[in-house]
């Protein structure tokens, strides 16, 4: 999974203006991110029609504020520079739920 460098939500939008992103919001101290962190090649693997990305959230802490991430992990659902859905709060996440939440937004 690439990880996202340091940028806004106007460059954020440019970069995925074409295509079919996840964004994976997370932090190295996070131990509900430590959880999910073990499954996501499998979920990755499972939805190949999206490419993802993981977002250090102490990295991004600007993008996260314009994007309303307040909890993590959480993502957020692109497709061509716009979002489509998004799992987004403080609670700790199982990989069916993420599953069922990528699932529900094809």
């Amino acid at each position: 999974m690439e990880m996202l460098e340091k940028m806004n939500q106007a460059t954020l939008e440019e970069k995925l203006a074409t295509g079919k992103y996840v964004l994976f919001f997370t932090a190295d101290w996070c131990p509900d991110c430590t959880f999910i962190k073990p499954y996501m090649p499998e979920i990755e693997a499972q939805f190949t029609d999206y490419k993802f990305l993981q977002v250090d959230r102490d990295e991004n802490i600007d993008l996260c504020q314009e994007l309303m991430v307040m909890g993590i992990p959480s993502f957020i659902v692109y497709e061509d520079g716009k979002e489509v859905d998004r799992f987004v709060n403080g609670d700790r996440k199982t990989k069916a739920e993420v599953v069922d939440f990528l699932a529900q937004v094809n």
